[in-house]
This record gives structure tokens, sequence and C-alpha cells, in this order.
């Protein structure tokens, strides 16, 4: 009978068969793996990254901290505060939305419809939403704490710098203010491309369902650049003080406006430029909108007597007239289709020039003017820097309006050469007095220290600062002997304006203002000065538009410079020369 039993080598070449098959199996997933591997940690990290961290990941602005705006001493008058912004994961505040979006409205004082709709997703599947920006850091983390307490999630917070101005309405005119993303006035938005630097970008993650998030590994996509400080030329306590002595001016003479300017006579440097009506730069919404930018640039006026002084140190400099000269002054003056007058009655009365810049004298100065040509005063009054704008870097300055010489009839220059049918802007023509107090040579006003660019293009500051010759340094002399009889209390018609210790060299300007092209009977007083006389260290100018109280230059303004120069020359310790008053003869 057969056998029936197998080969002993049949039957181990089964298993030894599945053997094989099974180590060719586990080295294709072994290499299929190892590819996949190979993709993923060799090829294109970061694509995959990205989709494994895609759901519940969101872009992130990370904003950059604005700037300082500094005084001259580095002290901030624009700086930023810690801050938040509050953000939302709709996927986690959705279901909750009008409860949370009620918390949020009543706590932080926001718009409950827009909020509503940012804890919805305003687009869908979205996961990460702005709620709030520049909330103040306590607030912010409050509300959080309320909203987890009521048991709401999805809210979480970021850093988020806040604009804030320590002083509130110090230099608030010039230094402008911020909206929630942009800045809206003043040196914020001129020099905003130094002060904004650039905001950063990255991917976060929720990490819980509180929203809490956590940067991705390899997932920020810029980092902030923060904003370069701009350093001005402004004395911040010397800024309040002129600020409070100019509204309480305005205040008591019940007045329109007014501004005031300190310049350091030797370089031009702006140490104050204070507005009345002004602003809290942390409060912009508060204030009316014409109060929010600087009316001693944006505001033309006619500045009155105080441009007799550039009509009487231009003709000493071009040799056309001397401080002891004699003038018959009638009490009135035809000239072609108006007669012109003095502000004060008078017959016929004899004065010498500087007796017509202490008196205040109209038919004086216009007859001493008739030397010059229409196009010979034109160029002088240029040289100043009338008709020009000082370009200091505040927007919307005006150039004022000065008539081309050649276009120029005698009528007009005659009411140019005391100080009407012309226009200026307050730190124009306190340039132009600073011109006689530094020797004859204007020096440009700056306001910002060393120097920035504008979004303009144009850089300004004390690096670009120019120094041009106007008038001889003796002309400058002569004319500042004759101001200083402006404040003599028996010549002069403001003895107000002295300052006890010092020699003081000034001169009065009373106006009729023009609104709407017309002369409405309101007028603009002025006083411009230097102190020392004899050794100028600072000038002065301060205009008052429209006080309702009677009085002029030098019963209104003369007051307001004496308390600014004394302080200037007290805080900066600029001791009496004990120079000797002029004696220049007024009359003859």
């Amino acid at each position: 009978m057969p056998s029936t039993r197998t080969r002993p080598s049949a039957s181990r070449g089964a298993p030894m068969l599945r053997l094989r098959v099974g180590f060719v199996l586990i080295a294709i997933v072994l290499s299929f793996f190892g590819a996949r591997l190979v993709q993923l940690q060799g090829v294109d990290p970061r694509s995959y990254a990205a989709m494994a961290a895609a759901e519940g990941s969101a872009r992130v602005t990370l904003p950059a901290e604005r700037g300082d705006i500094l005084d001259r001493n580095g002290i901030p008058l624009a700086d930023s505060i810690k801050g938040k912004m509050v953000v939302a994961d709709p996927t986690l505040t959705a279901d909750d939305a009008p409860a949370i979006a009620r918390l949020l409205s009543d706590s932080l004082s926001i718009d409950y419809f827009k909020t509503l709709a940012a804890l919805k997703g305003r687009k869908d599947g979205s996961k990460f939403e702005y709620v709030a920006r520049r909330v103040p850091s306590t607030l912010a983390s409050d509300t959080l704490a309320e909203l987890e307490q009521a048991g709401y999630e999805g809210i979480s917070l970021e850093d988020d710098p806040i604009r804030d101005y320590p002083a509130g309405d110090v230099a608030a005119n010039l230094l402008g203010y911020m909206g929630t993303d942009e800045p809206l006035g003043g040196f914020e938005r001129t020099f905003d491309k130094q002060l904004a630097g650039v905001d950063g970008e990255a991917t976060w993650q929720s990490n819980s369902r509180k929203g809490v998030r956590i940067p991705l590994r390899d997932s920020t996509l810029k980092a902030a650049q923060d904003g370069t400080s701009l350093t001005t030329t402004i004395d911040r306590d010397l800024q309040w003080f002129v600020q409070k002595v100019l509204a309480q001016s305005i205040e008591q003479y019940q007045a329109e406006s007014g501004a005031a300017v300190v310049l350091d006579t030797r370089t031009g440097e702006t140490l104050a430029l204070a507005d009345y009506p002004t602003f809290d730069a942390n409060k912009p919404g508060e204030a009316k909108e014409e109060d929010l930018g600087s009316r001693a640039l944006s505001l033309a006026y006619e500045p009155g007597s105080v441009e007799k002084v550039l009509t009487a140190s231009s003709l000493i400099d071009a040799g056309k007239a001397f401080p002891r000269q004699k003038f018959k002054v009638p009490g009135s003056l035809a000239r072609q289709d108006r007669v012109i007058g003095d502000w004060f009655d008078h017959g016929d009365i004899r004065l010498t020039l500087a007796g017509i810049i202490a008196k205040s004298s109209n038919i004086g100065t216009v007859l001493a003017a008739d030397a010059f040509t229409p196009v010979q005063l034109v160029d002088y009054l240029q040289r100043f820097g009338l008709g020009q704008r000082t370009n200091v870097g505040v927007r919307g300055e005006t150039a004022g309006l000065l008539t081309a010489g050649e276009a120029m009839t005698s009528q007009t220059k005659d009411r140019v050469a005391f100080g009407q049918s012309l226009s200026v802007n307050v730190l124009q023509m306190a340039a132009a007095v600073n011109t006689v107090a530094n020797g004859g040579i204007r020096v440009s006003p700056s306001l910002i220290s060393g120097s920035a660019v504008t979004d303009d293009g144009v850089t300004v500051g004390t690096d670009t600062s120019t120094r041009t010759r106007v008038i001889s340094k003796k002309a400058a002399k002569d004319t500042a002997k004759m101001m200083e009889k402006v404040v003599d209390p028996e010549d002069g018609v403001a003895p107000g304006a002295q300052v006890p210790g010092y020699l003081v060299a000034g001169k009065t300007g009373t106006a009729q203002r023009v609104v709407d092209g017309v002369y409405d009977g309101s007028t603009s007083v002025s006083f411009g000065g230097f102190a020392p006389a004899d050794n100028p260290r600072f000038t002065v100018y301060v205009v008052i538009h429209a006080p309702k109280v009677e009085g002029g230059g030098g019963s209104i303004t003369g007051p307001v410079f004496s308390r600014i120069m004394g302080y200037v020359l007290g805080r900066y310790g600029v001791a009496p020369t004990n120079g000797k008053p002029s004696r220049l003869p007024v009359e003859w």
C-alpha cells in the first residue's frame, strides 16, 4: 500500500514562502512611511506644519510701539502706555454672542451691534476677530475676569499700546492726536513715518476653550519695529506757563482767541508756542473742530503797528532815516482816496523817528516811509520773512499776504508801512521782530530739535536753520533803542510791558480784523519785544483777537508780554545787564 506522508522539503517550502512575502510587505510599508517622513521633515516641513496648525489658528497684528514726542529736555509730551486689544474666537463666542456683547459694550463703552457682529464672526469659519483696540490694561483685565466668572469663553487679550499725552493740553495744538489706527493732526500726522514704526505679524493658535493663544513654532511672519522718538525745541514747563497766562488774559478780556510765542533770540528755537482755545490731546472728541489745530500758524491777520518796527529799521538800514530825524506830524494826512489818522487825537506835533515809534503814529510812519518806493519796502519785508511760510513742520501754515512791490500802489504802500493791507501768522511775525533783536540777522525759527522729515518729504529742524543778514547791526541797535521808548512810562504807550530789573524793547500793535473779506469792527491787539534790550536773549510775541473789553496792544497784551518775559528770564537765569535806558528824544 503506498505511503501518504509528504516529503520534508515540501512541508518546509510553504512557511518560507509566507515569510518571504511578509518581509516584502513590511519593506513596502516601511518604505512608504520613510518616504512620507522625508517629505514631511525634509522636503516641505513648514507647509505641512502650517496645515497641521490651520485648525484654530489666526494671523494677528503685533503693534509697533509709537515713538515718543519729547520736549527739549527729553520730557515726554506724547508717549505710549500699556494697553490691550480685546479679541474673540467666534467658534467659541457665537452661541453666547448677545450676552457677551452686552457685557463688553457696557464695560468698554463700545458699540453693541459692532461687537455682536465680531463675536458671531464677520466671515464664515473665522477664528479671530478684533472686538476693541487700545483698551487700558486694567480695564481690559477686569473685563476678562468678569467674563470668565460668568462662564463665557473665547475672549482673550493681546498687547496694544495706547497713545498718551501726560500733560493733557500742553502743546496739544502742535502735537495733534491719534485715532484708533492713524494720526489725525499735528506732529503725530506730519512726522508719522518716523513715529509710527512698522507693525509686525504672527500666527497664533488657541490652546484652550478660554481662547488663550500661543505662538506657533516658526510661524512669526514679521517682528514689530518700534517708532523713533521726535525731539522738539519746546520747553514743557514754559509752554504750560505761557498757555496759562494766555488763557487767563483771553478770558479776562472776553476775546475770541489768541497766541503767544517765545523764541531763543540767538538760535531761533521756539521754546513755547501757545494757542487758546486749545484742547486735551487725550480727549480730542470733546473739543470743537476749529480748536484742534494751531491758529498761531494757520490764522492770517493784519499785524498792526508792530509792523512799524520793520519799516523803521529798514529805512535806517537803507540810509533813508535815523532815530533823531525830525518830522512835523499833522492831525490827519490826506492821501489819494482816503485820510490817514492816528489812534489818538492831536493837532500838529513834532516827533522824532524814535517818537513816531514810541507814540505809534501812523501818520509819522507814512511820512518816513515816503523815502521808499513800494518795491524797496516790499523787498525788505520779504527779507524779514513776511509773505513766506516758516516751514517749521506744522500742517496748514499760512504764508500770509504781501502784495508784490511791482503791483503795489502808493496807497497800499502807505497802509503796509504801518501794518495794514498785509497779513502774517504769529510765528512769522515773531521771527521778524527777532531779527531786530538778533542784530539784524534773521535766523529761521525751529520747532524740531535736530532734523526730521515731514510727510511732504521736507527736512525741517534746527539742523536746517538758516541765518540771513536783513539789516545792519547798527540799524538793529538803533531800532532797539527806539523800541525801548515804547515802554517808557513818560514817553511810551506800553509801560505795562516793562519787566522789573531789565531793559525791555518792544512795540504795540492794534489792527482792524478782516472777517469774510471785510473789516468787521473787531481788532487784533499785540505786543512783540525782547529782553534784555541791550543784550537780547529772548523774544516774546503775543496777539489777542477780538477782545470785547476796550483796550489796545499796550494795555491788553503789554502786561501779558511782561509776565511771560519775566518768567522766561528767571527760568533761564538771565541776569539784568544794568544797562542805561535809551535817551533818544521823542519830540523836538
